[in-house]
């Protein structure tokens, strides 16, 4: 029996020192602590802007099962107008960073014509463009190019610090061989650039997240997971305003979770050591 009791336990040590079940009980772990943190500060200290984890539970059912009565819609069409506006700017950043990430890293006339041009800008966080924006595009695009604007920049850089990490003994060996600048571009340095661009990818949709949050909170129309943060602060719903926050991390938990394992797929498809 002690046998028994002993080869039980080396069998279940052996699964959870396993990296990917390591990391879940960890994560659980971490979570459960601080929810019961969060429980014991909101009970003890007995303010209205602080509901317990079980109230902003109760909430977010509340939420997606029922309209908001200021605007008349349920969580599932705020997530939706969300990521509607998510992808809408993730795909034109999408469209305008990596042709010019790649164009800026590969030739030199490109390189000094934009990279004075994206040093001026990068630094803008991108919320401050949304007056303009607004004035320009109006309130249904404008929110749109914030996360346009949020995206941008950090693909774009990747995808140009990816394209000047190539080993300089690859293209020489592709010259070698008699490589023409288009083929030395399609079959050494694109294929290598991708790696930065899958991480630039992620952390673009990161920080899309953050920026739609802001945009919607100050000129969203037509719903919007931000937005409706911003209305339940302003009429008091501390427990919808929580249940919102926890909508939008979820959403970016998701997305950037997905992305994180395509890029880490996608890695191990191209030998790359993380």
């Amino acid at each position: 029996m002690g046998e028994e009791g002993n080869d039980y336990l080396d069998k279940t040590m052996e699964v959870l020192n396993k990296p990917l079940v390591k990391n879940f009980v960890i994560t659980v772990v971490s979570l459960t602590m601080f929810v019961i943190t969060w429980w014991v500060i909101a009970i003890f200290a007995d303010i209205p802007y602080l509901p317990t984890p079980h109230e902003v539970w109760d909430a977010l059912v509340f939420s997606f099962k029922y309209e908001d009565g200021t605007l008349h819609i349920n969580m599932w069409q705020n997530v939706y107008a969300s990521l509607k506006r998510f992808l809408l700017g993730f795909l034109l950043a999408f469209i305008v960073a990596v042709p010019l990430g790649l164009l800026m890293g590969f030739s030199r006339i490109v390189e000094l014509l934009a990279k004075p041009v994206v040093e001026v800008f990068r630094p803008i966080p991108p919320i401050a463009w949304l007056p303009f924006f607004i004035a320009v595009f109006l309130y249904v695009w404008g929110p749109i190019m914030v996360i346009f604007i949020g995206v941008l920049f950090p693909l774009l850089s990747n995808t140009y610090f990816g394209v000047k990490s190539v080993p300089p003994i690859l293209l020489d060996a592709a010259r070698t061989q008699g490589a023409s600048r288009f083929q030395i571009f399609t079959k050494v340095i694109f294929p290598y650039t991708v790696p930065f661009l899958m991480t630039g990818i992620r952390i673009g949709m990161g920080i899309g997240w953050m920026c739609i949050v802001a945009a919607e909170m100050i000129g969203g129309v037509g719903g919007g997971v931000g937005l409706y943060i911003y209305v339940q602060w302003n009429v008091g719903n501390w427990d919808l305003m929580f249940a919102g926050m926890i909508v939008i991390a979820v959403l970016g938990l998701l997305t950037t979770g997905i992305m994180q394992y395509l890029e880490n797929y996608t890695n191990k498809k191209m030998g790359v050591v993380a």
